[in-house]
Order: C-alpha cells, then structure tokens, then sequence
C-alpha cells in the first residue's frame, strides 16, 4: 500500500470519529420527532423519520468498518 493511501485512511478515520458523536444526536433527534410524529399520527412524517433513520443507520456502518 502506498504512502498517500494510508495518509487517506487514517484521515478518513479520524474524520469518522469525529462524525460518530454528532451521528448519535441527530440518531436521538430523529427519534424523538418519529415518537412525536407516533403520538400526534401523522403518516407522512412517521415515514419521512423512517427514511432518516435508516440514512443515519447507514452512515453509522460504514463509519465503524
């Protein structure tokens, strides 16, 4: 592996470590609007939070490979 590729990964890293914390507040944001959206039934915002979440669950795996 060449030199710039691991320059490249380990910044990539650091920059996933850095997104993990902020990921979970947004994870929990959605949450409590899917909850809220839950309470009050409202279909379109349930579906759109689903969407999100799954976006947010996404990034969430690819940043811990």
């Amino acid at each position: 592996m060449r030199i710039m590729e691991k320059v490249i990964q380990t910044l990539k890293r650091k920059d996933g470590e850095r997104r993990i914390p902020v990921l979970k507040l947004e994870i929990d944001y959605e949450l409590q609007t899917l909850f809220d959206a839950m309470q009050e039934n409202e279909s379109s915002q349930i579906e759109m939070s689903k969407v999100r979440l799954e976006e947010l669950r996404e990034e969430w795996l690819r940043l811990e490979a």
